[in-house]
């Protein structure tokens, strides 16, 4: 496997701490945000690990600009062999906050911005016939909970299109993977003003993320207990789950 992992979402939270942990296990790793200065940083932190991590500054809602991203990174560092595309946002939304505008917007960084990662990704892998892609969905796209409509909706469309591309990538050699974490201590979830449990260290959450990117898996989740029991909610019916739903809630919504 080559040895060169682009990471999108890389100034902050996970795709960081995921880009640190990668170079730390002698990756070299091209770190891709919208932040030069925070990228610039991160380089700076890697040095001494084992890898090392370069900059390539870019938008995900800029489909031309990540384009030439992915031709960048091949041209200075050679053929990308694992990507994750962490790069999203989280905005709670209730229902009496709902709008299309938000819902069109989050579907658009979250969704499209993979999609667009994707586009120019896929055919240098599969002709290749090697390679190895990781999307950060979340444990809210197992099915739907308060404030997290438009989020939520983002995270189940990213599980859907894994799924889907993971059967059809595989006889091409290219393995196809999803990442569903829980809570996990980072600036989107500093934003909530709600219980989490199992809440998880970005370091802790970043090894586990790249053991299960490194082995054979489609499904990367953490911590192991929040993301079991969710598992087990999701298989509820709606006439347990709706009322489970509305009791684990009650204080935030009172």
């Amino acid at each position: 496997m080559s040895g060169i992992v682009w990471i999108t979402g890389a100034s902050s939270g996970i795709g960081r701490a995921s880009a640190l942990e990668f170079a730390r296990r002698g990756y070299r790793v091209a770190a891709t945000a919208r932040r030069d200065d925070e990228l610039n940083r991160l380089s700076e932190e890697a040095a001494g690990h084992l890898g090392d991590i370069t900059a390539f500054p870019g938008d995900i809602t800029d489909a031309e600009g990540i384009a030439a991203v992915v031709a960048r990174i091949e041209e200075e560092l050679g053929p990308i062999g694992t990507t994750v595309l962490c790069a999203g946002s989280y905005t709670p939304t209730t229902a009496e906050t709902f709008t299309a505008e938000a819902m069109r917007a989050t579907l658009d960084l979250n969704v499209v911005g993979a999609s667009r990662c994707l586009e120019p990704l896929l055919p240098r892998m599969i002709e290749r016939g090697a390679g190895r892609i990781f999307v950060v969905s979340s444990v809210a796209g197992y099915r739907g909970l308060p404030r997290a409509a438009s989020y939520g909706a983002s995270k189940a469309a990213l599980i859907n299109m894994a799924e889907a591309l993971h059967v059809e990538l595989k006889p091409l050699g290219v393995h196809m993977g999803v990442i569903n974490p829980g809570f996990v201590k980072t600036p989107l979830t500093d934003r909530n003003d709600h219980p989490m449990p199992f809440l998880m260290p970005v370091e802790q959450a970043a090894e586990r993320l790249v053991d299960g990117v490194l082995g054979r898996g489609f499904e990367v989740r953490f911590p192991f207990v929040f993301t079991t029991i969710m598992k087990m909610v999701r298989c509820l019916p709606y006439a347990l789950y709706f009322p489970l739903v509305r009791w684990t809630t009650r204080s935030r919504s009172s």
